[in-house]
């Protein structure tokens, strides 16, 4: 008995497991046209009144600027690119791509500052305080701005059918590293505030470039941190995640007696997983009674079951 076009065409299982996030993208381009913006002020301000923690904060944003706008184009790929056959298991990870290049510009932008900032320490100049404070608080109400614009998807919470929640392996990662870029900048924002008066109420002129090295180290401490987060769904390094102990609790709870002889687990999207199992039975069992065990956990969206048999005596 043959198996038609047709009926192969019925039984195609869909990649399509990112469901994007709409409202993330359109807030994230609204970001960069409002961080773009500061930028040139910040940067022109503090060139031009001499202030270390401006400039600073002001090419820190530069950088932010180019990589709120990848977040943007990983949205915008993804999206565009749902339905291309050549993603196995969908195209997410073009987002966490974006969020681990991000990373790695934060990681370049605290090496700029710490650099400029040192520069600055060891030779200072005059600076304009009241023209500078002026700059610094306006580029810090942008920021805030643009968290608060970031900040509801960032914080968006996904709940599930059963008693279990893993909220934090569930973050919009791309969108965090946009969240992460604006929440930096605000903090320098501070720190630069914090110097400039320091520096014109207390005549300490040192204060500036040292909080640009401060700046720098805050944002290397959050740089590190968001290439780990991305770097695990990269490298398929999640076999630590809560699903992994629900399956051997599915197994190990199955009226159906077996073993789990081989296991693997990656996400495919922000809240959902694949798993590839082998499983080690004597009964007569069928991968689709397993299938449907492991079901009751929603975020296990691609099921491959294999079953090996062993003999009985």
């Amino acid at each position: 008995m043959s198996i038609t076009d047709k009926s192969l065409d019925n039984c195609r299982y869909s990649h399509l497991f990112n469901e994007g996030n709409p409202l993330a993208e359109r807030n994230t381009k609204w970001a960069v046209f409002l961080t773009a913006l500061m930028m040139i002020g910040e940067i022109f301000g503090g060139w031009f009144y001499n202030s270390m923690a401006l400039l600073a904060d002001g090419w820190h944003m530069s950088s932010h600027v180019l990589a709120l706008g990848l977040s943007v184009f990983a949205y915008r790929a993804a999206r565009k690119l749902t339905h291309d056959k050549r993603f196995a298991f969908g195209t997410w990870k073009i987002e966490i791509m974006g969020g681990y290049t991000s990373a790695i510009f934060l990681i370049g932008v605290a090496a700029l500052m710490l650099y400029q900032s040192t520069l600055r320490l060891i030779s200072p100049m005059p600076i304009h305080y009241d023209q500078a404070i002026a700059i610094a608080a306006a580029g810090l109400v942008v920021n805030l701005l643009c968290a608060w614009l970031l900040k509801d998807g960032h914080h968006h919470e996904h709940s599930h059918g059963h008693e279990h929640s893993h909220d934090h392996h569930h973050q919009d990662l791309n969108l965090r590293s946009a969240y992460l870029h604006v929440v930096a900048d605000a903090a320098t924002s501070i720190l630069a505030i914090i110097a400039l008066f320091g520096g014109k109420f207390g005549d300490a002129n040192w204060l500036d470039p040292t909080m640009g090295i401060v700046g720098a180290f805050l944002v290397l401490i959050w740089a590190y941190r968001l290439l780990l987060d991305t770097g695990r769904v990269l490298l398929d390094a999640e076999m630590d995640a809560p699903v992994v102990a629900e399956i051997f609790e599915v197994i190990n709870d199955s009226p159906i007696q077996a073993k789990i002889t081989d296991l693997h687990v990656w996400r495919v999207s922000k809240n959902k997983y694949a798993c590839i199992l082998s499983l080690l039975t004597s009964e007569n069992a069928t991968p689709d009674d397993f299938k449907k065990q492991l079901s009751i956990h929603e975020e296990l969206v691609h099921i491959t079951v294999e079953i090996n048999h062993c003999a009985t005596h």
